[in-house]
């Protein structure tokens, strides 16, 4: 009976320490991320709490200097296809290194943000935080965190911080490439709709659609630029305004799929036939963008790996500062590859 009892009983550091053929001090050292630990020990020592599944005990949190074993992600944002892939490549990472991820949603706006902020971090006590637009950006959240000691890494924030790493894609370059793609159709007339203005992606998105107009000699039209709100009905919103007008664009490219899929619905609902009448183009490549019909050209965001990238960078990547000093992730600053996903919503604009 006890030793039924043993093998359904969750590991311990005992356990790992026999499996990994270290001691007791060394496994503790590697959970706890201090130094002294050979490169190649560690990773092994990792693997081995990754496959037993080995979670440190929760009154061991309570101890003075230990480490909590959780990481908080913090995220306000109105797309759900990011949040999702965040959660997941955040989750999973986590679990990979005998982690848990802590979510909370914050409202951006906020008057007592801080306040939450400085409530959540004496709760929790979490190992570090991973901030999502627009929390990346804002002062009161960094100032927070700065003030309490809490590590942090910022996903796609407007600008790189000195001190403070951060995870991104290059949206200016993936928003110029796709306008781009739709030049090279043979558009000319190009529509876009911006993302609502606290949002970094918003104007860095913009840019790369404005950088790829110039760069081959087109005009942006006034006319055909609505500010949305990464959401649904705002891109329904701006298909009836732009396609109202009498000299409409050949193409739409809006800058989240949410909206992209709102100007589909609105191209529809007035009888254009897409991509014959009117290319659409979005940003992001979610799950929905492959249920429309025609399916949805895009931006793959790399959401899921940033957000693993994200959680390594707190929690290291299994090697002490003595074995590469050079690597603090203090002074990182990650980039990481777009794909354009070309579909059946973009094609040769019909002639007129």
């Amino acid at each position: 009976m006890a030793i039924n009892d043993r093998a359904n009983s969750s590991p311990t550091i005992t356990d790992v320490a026999r499996v990994a053929g270290v001691s007791i001090k060394t496994v503790s050292r590697v959970m706890n991320r201090e130094t002294g630990v050979h490169s190649s020990t560690r990773e092994h020592v990792l693997k081995v709490v990754g496959e037993m599944k080995y979670r440190p005990k929760l009154s061991a949190r309570s101890l003075a200097g230990a480490r909590s074993f959780l990481i908080g992600l913090l995220y306000y944002d109105p797309s759900a296809a990011f949040v999702s892939g965040v959660q997941q490549g955040a989750t999973l990472r986590c679990r990979e290194s005998g982690y848990h991820l802590v979510v909370e949603s914050l409202r951006d706006d906020a008057p007592d943000l801080a306040q939450q902020v400085d409530h959540m971090v004496s709760a929790l006590r979490p190992d570090g935080m991973i901030l999502t637009p627009p929390l990346c950006d804002n002062p009161h959240v960094l100032k927070a965190l700065r003030d309490s000691g809490t590590p942090c890494v910022l996903m796609s924030p407007a600008r790189e911080r000195e001190g403070i790493p951060s995870v991104r894609m290059d949206d200016v370059l993936a928003a110029e490439e796709i306008t781009l793609h739709l030049v090279d159709l043979g558009h000319k007339e190009i529509a876009f709709v911006k993302g609502p203005a606290d949002q970094a992606a918003s104007a860095l998105r913009y840019k790369g659609y404005v950088r790829a107009m110039k760069s081959r000699g087109l005009t942006v039209n006034k006319d055909f630029v609505y500010t949305g709100d990464f959401k649904f009905q705002s891109g329904v919103e701006a298909a009836h305004k732009i396609l109202g007008t009498r000299n409409r664009p050949t193409a739409i490219f809006a800058s989240n799929d949410e909206m992209a899929l709102g100007v589909l619905a609105g191209a529809q609902s007035i009888g254009l036939d897409v991509p014959k009448a009117l290319s659409i183009a979005g940003f992001d490549d979610s799950p929905a963008a492959k249920l429309v019909w025609p399916q949805l050209t895009t931006v793959s965001q790399p959401t899921y790996e940033m957000a693993r990238m994200a959680v390594e960078m707190l929690i290291g990547t299994g090697k002490s500062q003595e074995d590469a000093p050079e690597e603090s992730i203090e002074s990182e600053h990650r980039v990481l590859e777009h794909e354009l996903v070309i579909r059946m919503s973009t094609g040769k604009p019909a002639k007129r």
